[in-house]
């Protein structure tokens, strides 16, 4: 039975005391509860490395208390189950056990979870910051009933709560903080658009994004560059042409645009006698994060898009019979040139490519990865066709066409229009 302290005397002050200070710890470390465990390491983590001066300062006293989060969870419930449950005893002492009950319930309800929670779910961070010295210590001395409890959790449950989102769910997290929203998020437009493009990018494979074969420009490796051609080509206003080799769906490579400066209309020149460079080949299912990388290391801004044939139509392509019996071989279709010009034209060649190995990035390039491009073999692209018979392969076929333009316009999530591109404009 409780001994009744009498008004005024140093024990009731006492216990007015100790009665303050448990209700103000029980909300402590109801609070605390709240604000740090709501704190995942990977928040933690993104505070440190990018969050404001303040915030991580905050972050870095945190994070060493908040690393073993099963441990803490218990050292604060102990410490709050310890404070509650003490709380009635010195309330019993200074009124009746009805009064005690009815007292420590509103105590604790008002001042030791809905204030304290309150407060700490919004300014979580900068308290637990501040009170992080007192909860190791609080730690450290909870910890030979806390330690054994939280391993146990650890076995049960693992280690930590997994904070990172799916994609579907980051998506709609970026979008939730555009400015068009209306939820206080920073972010424009365009940004939450190319970020959201960013993330469906790897769903997307070449044949969402590639330009179907019949809607391509593309011209005959054995055409001759007259003045038609010429005009058809500036026309299309593309700076890179891909070049067929008797069938349109056999892509064999791509020519610049710019090499064909210095050629005369007049000359009709063929087209096999012009720098005839080499084209990757990309399944209609590659990936385009793939597909971007390769775009990257520099062979090529152009690709082919193949779809692999079955047994029926190979031989259909191949213009076979069906019954299996030999198809037809493809020959090389090259046009006589004069020794003493393929002589000339082979020096010329060894000459550049002396030169090119001459060339070095420039001094104030900061060893940049872009200074590297200048370093490298232009030739090692360029499809070899004297004496060596022209692709044809028949096991596939080309289906479209997928450019670097193509894999941006698919991260943009909008078109590119430049000059010579035709658009109709809604009304």
């Amino acid at each position: 039975m409780a001994v009744e302290v009498k008004c005024c005397e140093t024990d009731f002050f006492v216990n007015i005391g100790v009665i303050v200070f448990l209700v103000i710890f029980a909300g402590l470390m109801s609070g605390l509860t709240l604000g740090l465990m709501s704190l995942s390491l990977v928040d933690l983590e993104v505070l440190i490395t990018s969050g404001t001066p303040k915030d991580r300062k905050h972050a870095e006293k945190i994070m060493p208390v908040v690393k073993n989060q099963h441990l803490l969870l218990c050292t604060l419930l102990i410490c709050n189950a310890a404070a509650m449950e003490a709380l009635p005893i010195f309330l019993d002492s200074l009124v009746t056990a009805w009064g005690a009950v009815l007292i420590s319930v509103t105590l604790i309800l008002l001042f030791g979870e809905i204030i304290p929670q309150s407060v700490c779910s919004r300014y979580g961070l900068a308290i637990g910051a501040a009170v992080a010295p007192f909860v190791r210590v609080l730690v450290w001395v909870c910890s030979p009933v806390a330690y054994p409890i939280s391993k146990l959790l650890d076995v049960l449950l693992g280690h930590g709560r997994v904070a990172l989102f799916r994609r579907a769910e980051l998506k709609t997290l970026v979008n939730l903080h555009g400015n068009k929203a209306g939820k206080g998020g920073e972010l424009t437009h365009d940004e939450t658009t190319i970020i959201a493009g960013a993330l469906e990018l790897t769903e997307k494979t070449a044949g969402d994004a590639m330009t179907p074969i019949s809607e391509t420009f593309s011209i005959d490796i054995n055409a001759k560059l007259d003045r038609v051609m010429m005009n058809l080509v500036l026309d299309n206003g593309h700076s890179r042409v891909p070049v067929y080799y008797e069938e349109h769906t056999n892509i064999i490579g791509c020519i610049l645009v710019k090499n064909l400066l210095t050629i005369h209309a007049e000359d009709e020149m063929p087209v096999k006698s012009v720098t005839i460079r080499k084209i990757p080949r990309v399944p209609e299912t590659m990936p385009l994060y793939d597909i971007l990388n390769e775009f990257q290391k520099g062979h090529s801004h152009i690709a082919v898009v193949i779809r692999q044939l079955n047994k029926t139509e190979i031989q259909h392509v191949n213009g076979g019979p069906a019954d299996g019996s030999p198809v037809r071989e493809v020959k090389v279709v090259i046009d006589n040139v004069d020794e003493e010009q393929q002589i000339d034209q082979n020096e010329k060649s060894v000459k550049q490519k002396k030169n090119m190995h001459k060339w070095k990035s420039y001094p104030h390039s900061n060893k940049s990865n872009r200074a590297k491009k200048w370093n490298k073999n232009i030739y090692s692209n360029i499809l070899q066709i004297d004496q060596h018979p022209l692709p044809k392969p028949d096991e596939e076929e080309a289906v479209g066409i997928i450019t670097l333009e193509d894999v941006i316009e698919e991260l943009l999530q909008e078109e590119i229009y430049d000059e010579t591109d035709h658009h109709f404009e809604d009304s």
